[in-house]
């Protein structure tokens, strides 16, 4: 845990598995404030962010870049401020010599819902053109469940048994989010 003044190194912090033997997220890091460090299997850096629920935004992390979430590292703070926040996240990014993808050319796959639009089949597409907003909505729902689907069982074959349930409202808009 962190005071104000110091910042602690990202590489003296020890690498958790973010999938842990039982197919659970640390849960140790539910309501959480912090910093936190994404890794791939290479455990090479994607990402650094921070949170006021750390748990929640790993799982969201996880169903939007399954394949790059394999290891963190992780620093809770328990009085924080933005700019505290803010300041850890930055040094870290520094400290890497790189900015990690996560935080730079793929940010908004990391960070915004997945759109299933892009899935539709060409038949789709034409029905959706074609429909009213009902039918398109109904179409839109069957699209992301698809992709939901295909998402989750990426994860069952990692071994993930963590409940990932997405939020109903956002599949009626093609969108995926984590609940």
């Amino acid at each position: 845990m962190t005071t104000q003044t110091q910042i602690p190194s990202l590489t003296a912090l020890e690498y958790i598995p973010y999938v842990d033997d039982t197919g659970n997220l640390p849960e140790n890091l539910q309501r959480e404030i912090g910093v936190y460090a994404i890794f791939d299997q290479d455990k090479k850096l994607q990402l650094v962010n921070y949170s006021r629920d750390i748990y929640i935004s790993l799982k969201q992390h996880l169903v939007r870049q399954p394949q790059s979430c394999y290891w963190l590292k992780v620093e809770t703070i328990k009085r924080p401020n933005r700019s505290q926040l803010e300041v850890i996240r930055d040094a870290w990014i520094n400290e890497n010599a790189a900015i990690p993808v996560g935080n730079g050319s793929e940010q908004a796959l990391w960070n915004q819902p997945i759109d299933a639009k892009p899935e539709m089949t060409d038949e789709e597409r034409l029905s959706y053109e074609q429909s009213d907003e009902f039918t398109q909505t109904k179409l839109l729902k069957k699209i992301a469940r698809r992709v939901e689907a295909r998402i989750l069982e990426e994860l069952k074959s990692r071994g993930v048994t963590t409940e990932i349930r997405f939020n109903p409202k956002q599949k009626e808009k093609g969108l995926l989010d984590v609940k």
